[in-house]
């Protein structure tokens, strides 16, 4: 049966459509045996809302995540018989104090958190997923032209190295969306930004983390998933463990391109997949959830109706 660790909905993310139990219901007809339902946790200054916010205040942004913890908590109960749902989020970083507020957020919901999505959207307090434009306007941000790539992985890097080390996401979320719109980047091409990215993996590593498998980026024109195969290669040399995400944005995208992302992962020579469960015992970083090994036949099993379109 086919895992996800990460998604959205139209209802408490306003970029994504749909509604919540319009998502568990259709991972429910797909036959998903585990899916984690992670909105973002709230930005909190009134610069940092997207223009599809327009209108909302930073208080109404806060309260539309306590609505989805309400709501997602609602359907794990609900449908606790047909499918084992996960409540998490994913976490943000624009200034240090979204770090703050963060660690605030979860001492105030406790164990109601299963775990983290650790994702960077940001670097240099600017969006990086939100349009072209906008990411040139977060490369050129850096220091001189011939410097501002490098410095801008690097960014990025420290950005997600201090999530790592504040937070220990159990999930590491989409590693190199830095690269999102120049897919072709080579990491290995800026030897200081490869330097900070192997460091984050064995970080994330030294403590158990999952590196998500991120299938969204086939829609985003990518011929490969989230990580790209340097990054993936590097995970392997490692020795660490994938697990897999749809990063759904709406019920029409539940389990879509995970068939792509099967083959994507058989030609990186990826041979083993975890996903997230619950646990009595918590983890390191004091959250109920443990990693779990698919047996030998997950290829059989994970992808077996998997959407392509």
């Amino acid at each position: 049966m086919p895992h996800s660790h990460h998604s959205h909905s139209g209802q408490f993310c306003k970029h994504a459509s749909g509604l919540l139990e319009g998502v568990v219901q259709e991972a429910i007809h797909q036959g998903f045996e585990v899916y984690g339902l992670t909105e973002h946790v709230p930005r909190y200054r009134s610069e940092d809302l997207y223009p599809e916010e327009a209108g909302m205040s930073v208080d109404a942004l806060a309260k539309q995540f306590d609505d989805f913890m309400e709501e997602a908590h609602r359907l794990k109960e609900l449908y606790a018989t047909k499918i084992s749902l996960l409540v998490g989020l994913e976490t943000e970083f624009i200034t240090d104090s979204d770090l703050d507020s963060l660690d605030a957020l979860l001492n105030r919901l406790g164990p109601r958190v299963d775990y983290i999505v650790g994702s960077i959207h940001h670097v240099g307090g600017i969006p990086i997923d939100f349009d072209l434009a906008t990411f040139h306007k977060s490369l050129h941000s850096m220091k001189t032209e011939s410097e501002e790539q490098e410095l801008f992985l690097c960014a990025y890097f420290d950005a997600q190295y201090q999530i790592l080390q504040r937070f220990r996401p159990e999930i590491i979320g989409h590693f190199d969306l830095c690269r999102l719109f120049t897919p072709d980047m080579i990491f290995s091409d800026h030897p200081l930004a490869w330097k900070k990215m192997e460091r984050n993996i064995m970080y994330a590593i030294g403590y158990g983390a999952l590196f998500e498998v991120n299938a969204a980026a086939f829609g985003k024109n990518w011929d490969t998933a989230y990580p790209a195969r340097d990054v993936v290669e590097s995970i392997l040399k490692q020795g660490g463990r994938f697990a897999l995400s749809d990063d759904s944005h709406g019920p029409h995208a539940v389990g879509l391109n995970y068939k792509r992302m099967a083959e994507y992962l058989r030609a990186t020579g990826v041979s083993e997949i975890w996903y997230l469960q619950e646990s009595q015992v918590p983890n390191a970083a004091g959250r109920t959830v443990q990693a779990v090994k698919l047996d030998g036949e997950w290829w059989n099993h994970v992808f077996w109706h998997g959407r392509s379109t």
